[in-house]
């Protein structure tokens, strides 16, 4: 039990960790679209991307696949630029549009997944390193995903928290938050991306 537990921290430490920003950043661009009455649609799109990254995490650690860590490295601020060009697309979109709100949800949906298997191996390079020759992976596979997944849950907790504040309270127009939101963390993942390219 006390393993479990080792492992879960390691998880919840690092999505929380400053050194992994990046993932903090995409989770705030995956749920940034969304508004406080949506949290059912946000549950599913959060899952679809744990989803993405728990089966790549696992065939990862497993040693099922592997691709070259620079090239991952890469590929996850692209996954968060990309994210944000739709965030700004759909900003305007009206709420009660309802095929237009079902085309937001089926793409977002759908990158989600997708873009939850790059960043499942991003998860497996750290697990693999501190795994080192440990037979017995089932635990630490479990309970380290397992830490990941609650401090998502903080990150999109807090941004729903502070997109109530600015809309309900502020008086900030959600579109406008959106922009805001996705271009601030648009303009980080590119620099991100850049620096990454050059020392590709």
């Amino acid at each position: 039990m006390i393993d479990f537990w080792i492992w879960f921290d390691t998880g919840f430490r690092h999505i929380l960790d400053w050194n992994g920003y990046d993932h903090i950043l995409y989770i705030i661009a995956l749920c940034v679209l969304f508004s406080i009455s949506e949290w059912k649609k946000l549950v599913i799109l959060v899952t679809a991307f744990t989803i993405g990254h728990s089966l790549t995490l696992a065939f990862s650690v497993m040693n099922l696949f592997t691709i070259k860590q620079s090239y991952i490295e890469i590929l996850i601020p692209l996954t968060i630029i990309s994210t944000c060009v739709i965030n700004i697309f759909f900003r305007n979109r009206s709420s009660n549009n309802e095929k237009s709100n079902d085309t937001k949800y089926r793409i977002n949906y759908l990158l989600a997944l997708i873009f939850g298997f790059i960043h499942g191996m991003g998860f497996s390079y750290l697990l693999r390193s501190l795994l080192g020759r440990e037979e017995n992976i089932t635990l630490p596979l479990l309970s380290f995903n397992l830490g990941l997944e609650l401090g998502q849950l903080i990150v999109v907790a807090f941004t729903l928290a502070l997109s109530v504040f600015l809309v309900r309270f502020a008086r900030i127009r959600k579109p406008d938050f959106v922009f805001f939101v996705s271009s601030a963390v648009f303009g980080i993942s590119f620099l991100l991306f850049v620096q990454r390219l050059i020392t590709l």
